[in-house]
């Protein structure tokens, strides 16, 4: 047995979301500052520039996490490469080159604690049966997810997605049930949930972080000719159509 203390009993601590084996903490303050730095954190901080944590409680599911975001483990805990044989990892290795997902990504088991390094982006704790069982995310959105949920690549429905405002051809595919976590540039307060049924969908721009599998992805045109197209200043929109769900961020993602 294991006792923890000063954690998330501490009055800076805040739980921000709980879903599943998988829980949300953030820092109110950052107290490990210098006399130089304190006005920047303390400003850093009225923001909502804050630092979070996932913790996994393996006792309620196995999980899946992104490969280096373990920062501790307490307790009975194991962990494995996930890969079930060579073909398991060649077809891993495909998809990871494909995503910008690491093509090995660990799995946790057992009933201890797993807690993730801390990062200023914020967490979204999604259900993915909320989706009808199945959710495609843009890329580097994936922290973590319950392990019962199968990984898949999808391909864009036509070639040009990949010349398309920084747009990849592939993104990464959760289905089945379970719980995953996304670290976000944009709180989801502020993301803009689209429900979709036999409509479509057109945004300028890379802001769609997640969408459903039923929806069919494809960039396009903004205007029907090439002339329509360069009056209207827009050019190629990326374009959503079907029944299904869209997460839209009110500002593009950060270029790191």
């Amino acid at each position: 047995m294991y006792k923890i203390r000063n954690f998330q009993d501490n009055d800076d601590v805040k739980t921000l979301d709980t879903m599943g084996p998988f829980s949300v903490i953030e820092y109110q303050r950052d107290l490990s500052v210098t006399a130089g730095s304190a006005i920047t954190a303390y400003f850093a901080s009225q923001m909502n520039v804050r630092k979070r944590q996932v913790i996994c409680d393996l006792s309620k599911a196995q999980v899946t996490i992104q490969a280096g975001a373990m920062q501790w483990m307490l307790g009975d805990v194991n962990a494995t490469t996930g890969i079930k044989g060579v073909g398991d990892l060649l077809g891993k290795a495909v998809r990871g080159k494909v995503t910008g997902e690491s093509a090995i990504k660990p799995e946790y088991n057992g009933s201890g604690l797993l807690v993730l390094e801390p990062t200023y982006k914020h967490i979204i704790l999604v259900d993915v049966a909320d989706w009808n069982g199945s959710i495609v995310l843009d890329d580097g959105l994936f922290l973590a997810c319950d392990s019962n949920l199968k990984h898949k690549t999808v391909m864009r429905s036509n070639l040009s997605s990949a010349v398309a405002g920084g747009e990849g051809l592939f993104n990464l595919s959760l289905n089945g049930s379970g719980i995953v976590c996304l670290e976000s540039d944009v709180p989801k307060e502020e993301l803009v949930e689209i429900e979709l049924e036999n409509d479509v969908l057109k945004v300028d721009g890379n802001f769609a972080i997640a969408w459903s599998s039923t929806l069919n992805f494809t960039v396009e045109r903004s205007g029907k000719s090439l002339i329509g197209s360069a009056a209207s200043g827009e050019g190629l929109v990326n374009v959503y159509r079907g029944t299904g769900k869209v997460l839209l961020a009110p500002v593009a993602k950060d270029v790191k």
